[in-house]
């Protein structure tokens, strides 16, 4: 790639672009935001997987999301991936990484509203902060060893979970399901910066932390996964085109509130997630209930 940390943003003269975000850790990147005082070398090109590099070093007036729906393939998700949070849930270690799936409808910006519709309010909303691996260049049957090579970037992630849906035997049946529970519009924000593997290597060595309304929920490494990078994308390409633009969710640490004592803390209207990761920013959304309308 011809960058090392992608972002979308408008300047000054309100054109929309890509570019190398002119920062020298990604921790700093919504402090310059913040302060206006934001920089980047423009890249050439709407598709952000062939974006070529120019001199024009521009001004950020606005950050974007770093991927919209049209740039993102499909979501393939690893869940029971941390050790805690496998035991929290009362599950037993998978043998394989377990996967399910989100479409590109659910991506959200790293500031948007995640928006709770009818269907899903007062069904135990829940966060699970992750590590997203954004795949740049389409493999099947990939080797461990080969795996980065296919990476574009990493991202900071939220998998907002409702887990009524997810888990409730009157709602998901017998038989535990992963997709509807979380796959509804603007259930899978990323966060506003894509970090390339010359910067964070693996990405199997980061800080991870889940907050909300400040308060710390998750707190633990990317070290801990049960499932590194390079063997989760291996396992995903096995007899299956892993396409550029799919953006794969590591899993979750512990600390969700599916794991919390009684009362448990679901996410209500107007709470604010922040999922910061260590070198990729943060992506901070609140939980905004849609109007009414007729349900199942």
């Amino acid at each position: 790639m011809a960058w090392q940390r992608l972002i979308r943003f408008v300047d000054e003269s309100g054109i929309v672009g890509f570019g190398d975000a002119c920062v020298n850790n990604g921790d700093d990147l919504l402090d310059s935001v913040r302060e206006r005082t934001l920089y980047a070398i423009r890249l050439a090109g709407q598709d952000p997987f062939t974006l070529v590099a120019t001199d024009d070093k521009v001004k950020v007036v606005r950050l974007l999301g770093v991927l919209d729906e049209q740039h993102v393939e499909v979501f393939k998700c690893i869940g029971l991936n941390y050790m805690k949070h496998i035991r929290e849930t009362g599950r037993k270690a998978p043998a394989y990484p377990s996967m399910f799936m989100k479409p590109s409808s659910a991506v959200a910006a790293w500031d948007a509203n995640v928006e709770v519709p009818t269907v899903a309010q007062g069904k135990q909303i829940d966060y699970e902060g992750e590590l997203a691996v954004v795949i740049g260049k389409t493999g099947k049957n990939i080797s461990r060893e080969d795996a980065l090579e296919h990476v574009a970037g990493f991202v900071c992630s939220n998998d907002v979970s409702a887990r009524t849906w997810q888990r409730d035997p009157d709602f998901a049946g017998g038989v535990p399901q992963w997709s509807f529970a979380k796959s509804f519009d603007t259930f899978a924000p990323l966060g506003p910066m894509l970090v390339s593997p010359s910067v964070v290597g693996s990405g199997n060595k980061l800080h991870l932390q889940t907050f909300v309304n400040g308060e710390k929920r998750q707190d633990s490494s990317t070290e801990d996964l049960l499932f590194d990078v390079q063997s989760i994308i291996s396992f995903l390409s096995q007899g299956s085109t892993l396409r550029k633009g799919t953006v794969i969710m590591t899993g979750t640490p512990g600390g969700v509130v599916l794991g919390l004592p009684e009362p448990k803390p679901w996410l209500q209207d107007g709470d604010i997630v922040e999922v910061r990761i260590e070198q990729l920013g943060s992506c901070v959304n609140r939980i905004v209930h849609e109007p009414a309308r007729a349900v199942l």
